[in-house]
């Protein structure tokens, strides 16, 4: 069972971020920051930290309002830094713990949380400020990290209830997670009061910010029942973003010590450092086997289904670069250059030699096995003028005829535009 040694609370104001960059550590008016911080990364140290689960939202870098999740959870391997405007910052990539992701993706949709899934995205200021302050010189972090992205932008968001609920049910996730040397530490950033658009811009109340500390560490219950409204008229619109600090709570053990508290506001966010210790007692292992049986009941015996590949998130993985190659044939230069200039193409995207293997002989089954989804492949089909029954076909190791002799019509279809696959078969066999 992996533990998880307590949690962190760190603002994730790009000013952190500049200051850093910049080498403002030692100038009077930014050190308060990085002070913080230092307590941070002594308590990580100490605890001797392998995973950092975080918490942020963000900044409308990676995620846009084109398809905008309430919760998405990383399943990545690594994550490299966005480009926020300027140019991506100069830290290092950082690592992720794909298999604790991919865990705890399968534990909160069992417990009903509607997950989404990332990888291959970015991650911009909402977990790089204070993650390259975290780390060493360069700014690498030398554990892992799962990120959790809340989308708190755009109304209507999670409420206050929802992430601790969503904090609740993360607990006994890492807790089921069969590795007992793993240590895991929840980290929640955003916050604290501000605001950053309209007329109120720059507001800040650090009264109200003491006072949600105090309620985090004693009684985050009744943080939870506060609405949102409540939390932008305390805390500003932005600031309302605290309510992922509940998620942090709420995966930590009821009574809490708290190590570490600090509050600093130079500018137009009051920047925050806060540490609690957990303190609760060892999951029961009955328990445990129990909420594991629970994460995987919906797909027991799926995967004994004969020729049937359930498309999970260990697939999806493994699977990601060439979906991704092929889901962009939606886009006519890449379409153009896959039917003309394919070898380039595939080396650009850094294609594999089966990979580009596979593609070439169009193998179609080999692709589904290998980690490939259906609905690129009918997207490659489209492009290469194949009907879908015509890949249907080959999954089962039939011709078109054998397949189309098991229909109740023997028509041939395809998502391709202009009918070239579509319609009835004619005797031709167009």
């Amino acid at each position: 069972m992996a533990k998880i040694v307590g949690g962190i609370a760190a603002s994730h104001t790009p000013t952190i971020g500049f200051a850093k960059d910049a080498r403002k550590q030692h100038e009077p008016g930014w050190a308060p920051i990085f002070e913080g911080f230092e307590k941070i990364r002594e308590w990580l140290a100490r605890q001797r930290v392998d995973v950092l689960f975080m918490t942020y939202n963000d900044h409308i870098t990676s995620f846009f309002f084109d398809h905008y999740s309430a919760f998405a959870l990383g399943v990545d391997e690594i994550y490299h830094p966005a480009d926020e405007g300027g140019k991506p910052r100069e830290v290092p990539p950082v690592k992720g713990h794909a298999e604790l992701a991919r865990h705890i993706g399968y534990a909160l949709m069992a417990d009903e949380f509607d997950m989404s899934f990332f990888q291959g995205k970015p991650l911009d200021h909402g977990i790089l400020s204070p993650l390259s302050v975290i780390g060493d010189e360069t700014g690498r972090w030398h554990g892992s990290i799962v990120p959790l992205q809340v989308g708190v932008l755009q109304l209507p968001i999670p409420s206050a209830r929802r992430c601790y609920r969503l904090g609740r049910s993360l607990r006994k996730a890492i807790q089921s997670f069969p590795d007992d040397d793993l240590r895991v530490a929840i980290v929640a950033t955003g916050g604290m009061s501000h605001q950053v658009h309209g007329e109120r811009a720059g507001f800040l109340n650090e009264e109200w910010d003491n006072e949600f500390i105090r309620l985090l560490e004693t009684e985050p219950e009744k943080l939870a029942d506060m609405r949102v409204a409540e939390y932008a008229r305390l805390g500003g619109m932005e600031g309302a973003e605290v309510i992922t600090w509940l998620i942090m709570r709420g995966a930590l053990s009821d009574t809490v010590t708290k190590v570490h508290q600090q509050t600093y506001a130079p500018s137009v966010t009051n920047i925050a450092t806060l540490i609690f210790e957990d303190i609760g007692d060892e999951p029961d292992p009955k328990e445990i086997a129990e909420y594991r049986e629970h994460i995987y009941a919906q797909l027991k015996g799926a995967e004994e289904l004969p020729g049937t590949y359930p498309y999970t998130l260990e697939r999806s993985r493994k699977g990601f670069r060439v979906n991704d190659f092929l889901h962009r044939l939606i886009e006519p230069a890449h379409r153009e250059r896959f039917v003309n200039d394919f070898e380039a193409l595939a080396d650009e995207y850094g294609l594999t030699e089966e990979e580009k293997d596979l593609i070439r002989r169009r193998d179609w089954i080999g692709l589904i096995r290998y980690g490939a989804i259906f609905f690129v492949l009918e997207k490659m089909a489209a492009v290469l003028g194949v009907s879908n029954p015509e890949v249907y076909a080959a999954f089962r190791g039939e011709t078109l005829e054998q397949f189309l002799a098991t229909r109740k019509v023997a028509m041939t279809y395809g998502v391709g535009a202009g009918g070239k696959t579509g319609g009835e078969r004619q005797e031709s066999g167009s």
